[in-house]
């Protein structure tokens, strides 16, 4: 769990936003989404292997291989 030290008589709203960039940097708010429910293994691999096919065809149109 990320935390941060901040300054006596420092705005809440500054020390806010930075700790929710601390906790959104970390990845603890995706990681909690994740294992909200349960995912069979072979639900998993699916949603794994179409978000792979998803970022290799957006590198392939980023160089312009693909049109």
């Amino acid at each position: 769990m990320p935390g941060i030290v901040f300054k006596p008589g420092e705005p809440l709203d500054k020390v806010l936003r930075i700790f929710k960039k601390h906790v959104e940097k970390s990845g603890v708010i995706g990681d909690l989404k994740k294992k909200a429910h349960y995912e069979k293994p072979s639900i998993r691999l699916k949603k794994k292997s179409i978000a792979s096919r998803k970022r290799r065809l957006k590198q392939l149109r980023k160089t312009g291989e693909l049109v």
